[in-house]
């Protein structure tokens, strides 16, 4: 999954994004402690998935912080 795909998910979908991800992540290792996973390397781009998702959501809510840091100065300075 692309950081381009990532930022066109609403905030509901990159939450249910992680969840299924963390499932698949789940069922993975599972396989792999019984010696019946075909690719393991999918764990490793699953982390990173869940690690883009994260980073988009928290880029998102600093960016509403920052925003309303700077409404409330402006209004406090009128």
């Amino acid at each position: 999954m692309k950081v381009e795909e990532v930022r066109g998910l609403s905030e509901k979908e990159r939450e249910e994004k992680i969840v299924d991800f963390s499932q698949e992540i789940f069922n993975l290792r599972f396989q792999l402690a019984t010696g019946k996973i075909e690719n393991p390397s999918r764990l490793r781009g699953l982390r990173r998935d869940i690690a883009r998702l994260k980073t988009v959501q928290r880029e998102n809510r600093t960016s509403d912080e920052s925003s309303l840091k700077q409404e409330n100065k402006a209004s406090s300075d009128k």
